[in-house]
């Protein structure tokens, strides 16, 4: 896209793996939305760098910036354990709404208040740990519950094929328990207290609005994972705050995000919800 900038490496945390790439279109009005895209890859691998593509592409259909972070990974150097994973997500977001800018006098390229969050396969449990609550509050981690002000600023999730159900998906996979669920999550007989489909809506963010997409062509993730979750969102939200596409998408589980009908799908849904607030807004003022 022509007249696109980034700004790559901005550090939201001490660490160096704290840091996100931001892609910045032509800006047609002041302070667009930002869209923010999280990687997944098993809580063990992946970079930002490897969606710098598909962040612009998100950017030249929506013409909003959007942001792309890293967070900490599970790898034999660095053993980490859920929540870790979530944590560095969540500071990120929260970063985003006080980031002074890219440079003194210069404010960020976009509306803070505003936030439309994106989310592929480990990343759709990182968000919905952070935007649902377990309904058992001894199974919650203080660590995860958002600032009142990221939940108002948040407007809509996308979770596209995800991992929610972990009993349910190594019933399917069973490799999958000592390849990541274990490094990750620890080694359990049953990982119910992680499974995100029995998660209730935290106070704050009764607003939000759900896409839940999943490819036909997914054989690394199974259709019942996005059922789940859509299901019971279904159950949490008014029927216009939840949608679903699980039949347009037909790539394998990676290669979905490199073609060019996912961010038209992503696209197209924060555009139409961009367009409904500011015509309730108006409608408000007179």
């Amino acid at each position: 896209m022509a007249g696109l900038a980034v700004q790559p490496d901005i550090a939201y945390a001490a660490s160096p793996l704290h840091s996100f790439d931001l892609y910045v279109p032509p800006q047609p009005h002041v302070s667009p939305p930002l869209i923010c895209f999280v990687h997944g890859g098993a809580w063990r691998s992946e970079d930002k760098a490897d969606h710098a593509p598909l962040a612009r592409r998100l950017a030249a259909f929506t013409r909003c910036p959007v942001a792309v972070p890293n967070y900490r990974l599970t790898t034999p150097a660095t053993p980490l354990h859920h929540p870790a994973h979530s944590e560095d997500v969540l500071r990120f977001l929260t970063f985003l709404l006080t980031w002074p800018g890219p440079a003194p006098g210069t404010p960020p390229p976009y509306d803070p208040s505003r936030l439309y969050l994106v989310s592929h396969s480990c990343s759709a449990h990182i968000l919905t740990s952070i935007f649902l609550t377990p309904p058992d509050p001894a199974a919650a981690y203080p660590s995860l519950v958002p600032d009142p002000r990221l939940l108002a600023s948040t407007r809509a999730l996308v979770l596209s094929d995800g991992l929610y159900d972990f009993d349910l998906l190594l019933h399917t996979y069973p490799a999958y328990k000592t390849w990541f669920i274990a490094p990750a999550f620890g080694t359990r007989t049953s990982y119910a207290p992680f499974n995100t489909t029995t998660y209730a809506p935290r106070e704050g963010a009764e607003h939000l609005s759900w896409l839940v997409l999943h490819s036909t062509g997914d054989t690394l993730v199974d259709m019942p994972q996005s059922e789940r979750i859509h299901a019971r969102l279904c159950e949490l939200y008014p029927p216009r705050r939840v949608e679903r596409n699980f039949d347009e998408l037909t790539e394998e589980h990676n290669q979905m995000l490199q073609g060019e009908l996912y961010p038209r799908l992503v696209g197209q849904f924060i555009l139409d919800d961009i367009a409904v607030t500011a015509a309730s807004t108006l409608y408000c003022m007179n």
